[in-house]
C-alpha cells in the first residue's frame, strides 16, 4: 500500500527520444571533448581512432568496415576517448591529501573526474594513503607478496580491454609461476555464449563477418540495446535497413537506438529525421526468450519449413529436439515468453521467408540462469533452416571489450584446453617452464575463494572488480581480506579502494597514447567480435613520464617474479618480439607480425563458418533445453541490471540517459504503470530495493521510480549501484556466470 504522503525525489525526467543519434550526438561528443582532454587533444585522438594506421577504440568489440570513414567513431567511442585523454591528473599529491577511505565517499563518477594515475603507488600494512613508490621497487615488492602468498593462494585478473601482447605474457608469467587461476572479465558477460556455441557448433565465437550483414534478409537483435553498448553498429543496421533487411528487436526495453536511427556524420539523415531501423519490437520477459525462441521454432517446424539436406549431413539430434518441442504447451509458452502465439508464429513467418538471417545478442541473454540453453535456442533456430555457414547468415554474439575475444584467444582462462597447455610445455620447457594442470578459479570463484581465505593475493591487468562483480559488498570486504593486491590501470576506481593489507597501483599508458620503446614507436593488437586482428597504435603523448605500457609493467614483473627465464628487455624493445612468440603457440597466428601489418590486419579461421563442425563432433547440435518457470509470487519483480546511455561498464562518463529521458541521477527503477499501481507506487517516489535468493535479502536504499515501457512484473535498474543485490552464489549453469538480468526483487517506499 501507498503511504499517505509518499516520498519523493526531485529529478527530470523527459519524453523518451523518438531516434538515436542525431545532432544530440554530436552535442554530447563535442560537451565530453570540451570538459574532458579539450577540442583539440580530443580531436586529434578521434581522427585516429578505428583507423589502419591508428588506434582500436577502447571501448567495445565491434570491428572496423573495410574502408572506413574519416570519422569512424560514436558517441560513447568519442567519450571513452574523452575519458582517457583527460587533461585532470591524479597525482601523489591528491593521494597525500585524501586517504582510502575518504576516497570510497566517492561516487563512481566522481572517481573517474579524479583524473589519470600519473606515478606508481603503494599502500603499505596499517597505511591508509597511497604514497609514491619506484618502480623497480614495486616489482620487487609483487614478487615477494606473490612468492609469500604462493601461486595456488594467487589469482591474476584481466580486464578486456589488455591487448593481445599484454594478455599473452600475463597468462604466461601466472602459469610459469605455477597460477592456473585466471578470471576474467569474460566470465561476467558473454563465458554463457561461448559455452554455448562450444557444445552445439564447436567454436565457441560467432560465425559472421561484417560484410555478411549486407546480404541478410533478417537480422534478429535479441537481448541487446547496441545504440547504448555498441553504436557503431547503428550504422551497420542502417545500412541494412535502407537496403531492405528486415531487423526485428526482442528485448523487453522498447531501446531508441533500434527504433530510428540518425547518423551525425551524415546531413541528410539529420534533416530527414534518420532511418526507421526494426520494424518490429516483441516485448519479451525478462528471461523469456528461451520460451519465445522455442515457440518460433516450434511453429516453423510444424511447416516442416526445415533445409533438409543441411539438416540431414551437418546436424544430429534433430528427432528429440523435434519431439520436444512439438510437445510444448502453446499456452505456457505464451505465459512464460510473456507475448501472444501470434507474435511467434509472425516471427516464424518472417524467418520462413528469408534465405539469410543473422541472429545478434549480447548481455540480455547472457546473464540468466538458464543463459547457455537460451542462446543454444539460437542455433537450434539458426540450424533448422542452415543459417550457419553461408553468406549473409550465422550466429553474432556481440562482444562489450575490445579485446575480451582475444584474451581468450591468447589464453586467458582458467579453464585451458589441454593442446593450449602442451603448446605452452612444447615451446617454454627448455626455459623451465611447467604449465599447471587442471582447471583454475574463473571470477565468481575467484570471489569465493577469496571470501574464504583460499585466495589472498590479487593481480588485476584492468579492470574494476568491485564495481564489475555481483554482491558488491561481499566482494569488496573479501578484497579487504587479502594480504596483497596489484592493480595495473589509468584511472582510480573503487577496487583500489578496497586493496587489502598491501597494494600496488601501477600506472599504464592508455590506448591512445604514443608507446616509444627502445626499437621506437611500438603498435599493439586486438581481435574484434568478428575474429578480425588487427593493430592499434596511439598518437598523443603520455600524460606522464613515470607511465609504462602494459607489455613493459608484465615484463617488468615477470622478470621480478621469475628471472631471466625470458629476454625480457628485448621483449619490451620491440613487440614483434612478443609476437613471434605467439605466432608459434597459437593456432592461426602463423606470420604473424607480417600479416598484422596489412591495413586490416587478418581474420582468424572459424570451422563452424565453412560448416566444418568437428569442434563439436563433426556435427553440429541440436540440443534439448527447458524453459524456467518464470512465474513470481505477488508482490515480487523480476530485475536486470542496464547501462545508461554516460556510462561503458562501471566507468561513468555523466549522470544522464539521454536515451531513456532521465537526467542528473543514476539510482532509478525503471516500472512499468501497472506495477506501479499494483505495489502502490507513484512517479519520482523514493523506494528501497530487497532481493530474494536462497531464503536470504540484500538490500539497496533511496533508488527513484520512474514509470517505463516494460512488460509488467519486470524492472530495470543500472549497473554498479543494482549490482549488490546480485547473489554472488546465483550463476548461469555451465558457464557460471553471474545471473544480473534475473533478480527477484521487492520494491517497499523508503522509510523516513
Amino acid at each position: 500500500m501507498a503511504t499517505d504522503d509518499p516520498e519523493l525525489a526531485d529529478i527530470h525526467l523527459t519524453d523518451v527520444p523518438r531516434l538515436a543519434g542525431g545532432l544530440g550526438a554530436v552535442t554530447s561528443t563535442a560537451r565530453f571533448l570540451r570538459r574532458e582532454s579539450g577540442l583539440g587533444r580530443g580531436a586529434k585522438a578521434l581522427l585516429a581512432m578505428n583507423q589502419p594506421s591508428g588506434f582500436d577504440c577502447p571501448g567495445c568489440a565491434w570491428p572496423e568496415p573495410a574502408h572506413p570513414a574519416r570519422l569512424e567513431f560514436c558517441e560513447n567511442g568519442a567519450k571513452a576517448i574523452a575519458e582517457e585523454a583527460t587533461t585532470r591528473r591524479a597525482t601523489p599529491e591528491l593521494f597525500a591529501a585524501r586517504s582510502v577511505d575518504e576516497l570510497r565517499a566517492l561516487s563512481d563518477f566522481e572517481l573517474g573526474q579524479l583524473g589519470r594515475i600519473t606515478e606508481p603507488m603503494v599502500l603499505r600494512a596499517g597505511d591508509r594513503h597511497y604514497r609514491p613508490i619506484a618502480w623497480d621497487e614495486a616489482f620487487a615488492l609483487a614478487a615477494a607478496e606473490l612468492r609469500a602468498a604462493g601461486p595456488g593462494a594467487s589469482a591474476f585478473y584481466t580486464s578486456g580491454r589488455t591487448s593481445n601482447e599484454a594478455a599473452f605474457l600475463y597468462q604466461l608469467v601466472a602459469r610459469w609461476f605455477g597460477s592456473p587461476h585466471l578470471p576474467d572479465c569474460a566470465n561476467l558477460c558473454h563465458e554463457s555464449s561461448g559455452v554455448a556455441l562450444a557444445e552445439t557448433i564447436g567454436v565457441g565465437k560467432g560465425t559472421v563477418q561484417l560484410d555478411d550483414f549486407a546480404e541478410a534478409d533478417l537480422i534478429l537483435v535479441i537481448g541487446q540495446n547496441p545504440g547504448t553498448n555498441h553504436p557503431r553498429m547503428l550504422s551497420t543496421l542502417r545500412e541494412a535497413a535502407q537496403r531492405g533487411a528486415t531487423i526485428v528487436a526482442v528485448n523487453p526495453l522498447r531501446e531508441p537506438g533500434l527504433v530510428r536511427f540518425s547518423h551525425p556524420q551524415k546531413p541528410l539523415d539529420v534533416l530527414r529525421g534518420g532511418v526507421a531501423l526494426a520494424r518490429e519490437h516483441v516485448a519479451v520477459r525478462i528471461g523469456g526468450d528461451q520460451a519465445f525462441l522455442q515457440g518460433v521454432a516450434k511453429a516453423v517446424l510444424e511447416r516442416d519449413a526445415i533445409d533438409h539436406a543441411f539438416v540431414a549431413e551437418h546436424t544430429t539430434g534433430l528427432d528429440a529436439y523435434r519431439a520436444h518441442v512439438a510437445a510444448l504447451d502453446w499456452r505456457e509458452l505464451e505465459v512464460q515468453a510473456g507475448v501472444p502465439e501470434a507474435t511467434m508464429r509472425a516471427l516464424a513467418d518472417r524467418y520462413v521467408a528469408a534465405e539469410r538471417v543473422i541472429a545478434c545478442w549480447a548481455m540480455g541473454l547472457t546473464q540468466h540462469p538458464h543463459a547457455v540453453a537460451m542462446i543454444q535456442e539460437i542455433s537450434n533456430l539458426m540450424l533448422l533452416r542452415g543459417n550457419i555457414g553461408k553468406p549473409g547468415a550465422g550466429l553474432c554474439p556481440v562482444r562489450g571489450h575490445s579485446n575480451v575475444q582475444g584474451d581468450r584467444t591468447m589464453g586467458i582462462t582458467a579453464r585451458p584446453k589441454a593442446g593450449f597447455l602442451d603448446a605452452l610445455d612444447r615451446d617454454f620447457g627448455e626455459a623451465g617452464f611447467v604449465a599447471p594442470r587442471g582447471d583454475g578459479l574463473d571470477t565468481v570463484d575467484t570471489l569465493r575463494a577469496m571470501r574464504a581465505g583460499r585466495i589472498t593475493a590479487l593481480v588485476a591487468l584492468g579492470g574494476n572488480l568491485v564495481s564489475a562483480t555481483p554482491d558488491t559488498d561481499v566482494t569488496a570486504a573479501a578484497l579487504d581480506g587479502c594480504r596483497f593486491t596489484l592493480s595495473i590501470a589509468t584511472k582510480v576506481n573503487r577496487t583500489h579502494l578496497h586493496p587489502g593489507a598491501t597494494a600496488l597501483l601501477l600506472p599504464c599508458l592508455g590506448r591512445t597514447e604514443v608507446d616509444a620503446q627502445a626499437g621506437g614507436p611500438q603498435f599493439v593488437t586486438v581481435e574484434d567480435s568478428m575474429s578480425v586482428v588487427h593493430r592499434s597504435q596511439g598518437v598523443l603523448q603520455p600524460i606522464s613520464e613515470h607511465l609504462r605500457s602494459e607489455p613493459a609493467i608484465v615484463c617488468g614483473l615477470g622478470r621480478a617474479l621469475l628471472g631471466d627465464v625470458l629476454p625480457w628487455d628485448a621483449l619490451v624493445g620491440d613487440y614483434d618480439g612478443i609476437r613471434a612468440l605467439i605466432a608459434r603457440t597459437i593456432p592461426g597466428f602463423t606470420d604473424f607480425n607480417t600479416r598484422v601489418r596489412e591495413p586490416h590486419g587478418f581474420v582468424l579461421r572459424n570451422a563452424a563458418r565453412e560448416r566444418d563442425f568437428s569442434g563439436s563432433g563433426g556435427h553440429a547440435r541440436f540440443t534439448v533445453g527447458h524453459a524456467p518457470d518464470l512465474r513470481l509470487p505477488p508482490g515480487r519483480l523480476r530485475m536486470m541490471t542496464i547501462r545508461s546511455h554516460d556510462q561503458y561498464n562501471t566507468t561513468v562518463y555523466g549522470l544522464d540517459d539521454r536515451y531513456r529521458g532521465i537526467k542528473g541521477e543514476r539510482r532509478v527503477v525503471l516500472m512499468s504503470s501497472a506495477d506501479m499501481v499494483a505495489l502502490g507506487l507513484v512517479e519520482r517516489q523514493v523506494v528501497d530495493l530487497i532481493s530474494e535468493f536462497d531464503g536470504a535479502e540484500r538490500r539497496v536504499t533511496r533508488f527513484i521510480v520512474v514509470p517505463y515501457d516494460i512488460p509488467p512484473g519486470n524492472c530495470a535498474t543500472y549497473f554498479p549501484e543494482a549490482n549488490p543485490l546480485i547473489p554472488l552464489e546465483s550463476v548461469a549453469a555451465k558457464s557460471n556466470t553471474p545471473t544480473s538480468k534475473s533478480v527477484v526483487v521487492r520494491v517497499v517506499p523508503t522509510e523516513a
